[in-house]
């Protein structure tokens, strides 16, 4: 339990962190990167959250509200990178 605890712990600080880190870089293209990254930790997040659920470390009434909070932060993070790529005509992938 303290193992999958530590890990969804990292995991979300990870994706604050990956915004934050970007955001302080000199260039755009580095932002969409790090916002990149950041959207991997949350796929991290969100498997880590399902996880809990399936074996029983967390219910499902406790892991449900995260993971659709997590999908609105996920679309969020897609329309910024979007909007970066749009804006310095950077390819979209």
């Amino acid at each position: 339990m303290y193992g999958m605890t530590s890990q969804i712990r990292r995991a979300a600080a990870s994706v604050a962190a990956n915004i934050a880190e970007g955001h302080g870089r000199e260039t755009t293209g580095s932002f969409v990167q790090f916002l990149r990254n950041a959207q991997g930790s949350l796929k991290e997040l969100e498997t880590h959250l399902m996880l809990a659920d399936r074996v029983g470390l967390a219910s499902a009434s406790a892991v449900t509200p995260l993971l659709a909070r997590g999908d609105e932060i996920g679309r969020m993070l897609r329309a910024l990178t979007r909007s970066l790529q749009r804006k310095t005509g950077v390819a979209t992938t």
